[in-house]
């Protein structure tokens, strides 16, 4: 019977089927992209999508970038086990939206940048370019080598999918349509897996409702539990989820993911024009609100299905991300194939996680690392370059997945492993962008201070994660199930240590330092960076040093606010923008890549 525990059906011929055809469809694409574009077949084409992505499919990929099987599988958890306060991050998307299509897009596009961190050397220096590059480089890898652990673990244990040779066949597909189609094999692969995640939600959504007789008992569930309190005003900095923490926290943690992550600033300087790219933000803030809306509304319908048994606690699944398989395989095992839509919708997320991270360190090591120092390739040199990266970075991200098994917390240090490298930039970033005494020893003094910090604090919340008094888990219950184990009623968050449950252990930072909210790291590592670079520059002649090119820093006309006025330059240039759309002229990136094509023909 539904929502009373024991083990569940696993998967049927048929779901074997919709998961693998599904996987085929990614690939497929791949070669599509590979044959279509075989006679341009340049740097232009393979890390920049040729001239023609326009805002709606850059959108959908720029959504299901970060929206990978973590999110897919663990969202709901979060819902399922803390409530609706994860829903308050749509504050944080509309925030982050307008941050980076109104301040980094213009100056990406003014500059003609093709790896973000080009900027980091025009403002600052090589080395400080270098470091914001390898920094992304480890950061990317590793958070990628865990999207792809974590969702293969959690459907091993339910659906009985062999985990080494799920992990190996997911960085092989990735490896395959990123080799072969470059960036534009990878935004419409990414538009087709967006389109399946949803679809998983809302099958969840529609057989939980109709398991329990409407959706408005469901909501009604949802509410007797506690599970629709949203609004905490706490200002307390040490409790997990607040108002504050998601709209201030989250939302510059958000920008860093966004404003400065090569994944994403390579899909918007693929689109035709700057309106066009700041289009695809704002799109795609829609997209990332009907993700997460549809993910906490089906955490919500498993918490009224489970409401009286809860599975974690009866012994049912080993860790909370394993709920929503559980739930999947319990309600809709009855309609064979609608089971293996779901792992493909979660697997989706892993791969449009890992194309994206793939094609952007790719795109990163030529414009960083090569380039700057060697540039006498042939086309035909750096086509292969660009082919035998994809296939080294896919192998590095599979391996970092074997790293991630030794990991106990594998979410929480996904979570947190943006806000510990990209708080750091961001400040690097904005350091530069609005203060002219700024300089190179400032900045990477700065970053290195911020970075310092911000992974002391971050390391030791894995080591000491915080108590149930700080992350606040609802109580749930076994009561009504068949089968019970003598567990405590309210379970431990998916981080919990054997740390939590020794106090006299815990070291006295742990229940103050080590306690901060995740979603501060990247706010705490935003300003600890910009402080101290700000006043090291000042102590070491940044108020002295000459004029700098000001298409470094952020314009008044950068912004959509501004760009009404009349009988100016800035609005003569934007109207030039908004007007010339045709090949994408207004994208100095494409200028550049073309000038490399122009000298690598000669040759």
């Amino acid at each position: 019977m539904v929502g009373t525990g024991g083990p569940v059906p696993t998967f049927s011929p048929w779901d074997y089927v919709v998961f693998a055809a599904t996987i085929l469809g990614a690939a497929s694409i791949g070669l599509f992209q590979a044959i279509r574009g075989r006679k341009e077949n340049n740097s232009a084409e393979f890390l920049l999508g040729g001239r023609q992505m326009t805002a709606v499919p850059v959108a959908m990929s720029l959504t299901a970038s970060f929206m990978s099987g973590i999110t897919v599988i663990g969202t709901p958890s979060e819902a399922y086990r803390f409530g609706l306060a994860f829903w308050l991050f749509g504050f944080s998307y509309a925030i982050m939206s307008a941050i980076t299509a109104e301040l980094f897009v213009p100056i990406f596009y003014r500059l003609g940048i093709t790896s973000a961190y080009e900027y980091l050397e025009r403002r600052f220096n090589r080395i400080t370019r270098l470091t914001g590059t390898s920094m992304y480089i480890v950061q990317t890898a590793l958070y990628t080598g865990l999207v792809i652990y974590a969702p293969a673990l959690a459907l091993n244990q339910i659906t009985g999918l062999d985990l080494w040779g799920v992990l190996v066949a997911t960085g092989a597909v990735c490896i395959i349509y990123c080799t072969l189609g470059g960036l534009k094999a990878v935004i419409w692969t990414d538009v087709l897996q967006m389109v399946i995640m949803l679809a998983g939600f809302v099958a969840v959504i529609a057989r939980g409702a109709v398991v329990q007789g409407g959706l408005s008992t469901i909501w009604d569930d949802a509410a007797k539990g506690g599970r629709l309190v949203a609004f905490d005003f706490d200002p307390d900095p040490l409790k997990r989820h607040t108002f504050w923490s998601i709209v201030i926290g989250g939302s510059i943690m958000w920008v860093s993911i966004y404003s400065i992550n090569q994944s994403q600033v390579q899909r918007y300087i693929s689109c035709k024009t700057l309106g066009q790219a700041k289009l695809a933000l704002y799109i795609n803030m829609v997209g990332l609100w009907t993700t997460v809306s549809l993910a906490m509304f089906s955490g919500l319908t498993m918490y009224s299905i489970y409401k009286n048994c809860d599975p974690l606690s009866n012994g049912d699944i080993g860790t909370s991300d394993q709920l929503l398989p559980y739930l999947v395989m319990d309600i809709l095992s009855v309609y064979p194939g609608i089971p293996g839509l779901f792992v493909a919708a979660a697997y989706s997320g892993t791969l449009s996680t890992v194309s994206s991270s793939i094609n952007a360190l790719v795109a990163v090591t030529v414009e960083d690392f090569i380039f700057p120092f060697y540039k006498d390739f042939t086309q035909k040199q750096v086509t292969w370059m660009n082919m035998g990266l994809s296939v080294f970075f896919g192998g590095v991200c599979i391996g970092m997945a074997g790293v991630a098994s030794a990991m106990g917390s594998v979410l929480q240090a996904a979570l947190s492993i943006f806000g510990m490298i990209g708080g750091p930039l961001l400040g690097l970033y904005l350091l530069g962008m609005f203060f002219h005494t700024a300089n190179s020893t400032g900045g990477l003094g700065g970053l290195i201070t911020g970075l310092v910090l911000t992974l002391w604090v971050g390391i030791g919340a894995q080591l000491y994660p915080p108590t149930a008094d700080k992350t606040l888990p609802l109580p749930l219950t076994t009561v009504g199930c068949n089968k019970t184990v003598d567990l405590n009623s309210t379970t431990a968050a998916p981080w919990t240590s054997p740390a939590n449950l020794t106090p006299d252990s815990r070291p006295p930072l742990a229940d103050s330092w080590y306690s901060l909210s995740y979603v501060y790291f990247s706010l705490f590592g935003m300003l600890t960076t910009m402080v101290s670079g700000l006043l090291l520059s000042i102590i070491t002649g940044g108020c002295k040093q000459a004029k700098m090119n000001s298409d470094l820093f952020v314009r008044r006309s950068d912004l959509i606010c501004f760009s009404g006025c009349n009988n100016s330059k800035a609005s003569d240039e934007i109207e030039k923008v908004a007007t010339d759309v045709h090949m994408g002229v207004d994208n100095k990136a494409f200028m550049e890549m073309d000038e490399k094509k122009e000298y690598a023909t000669k040759l």
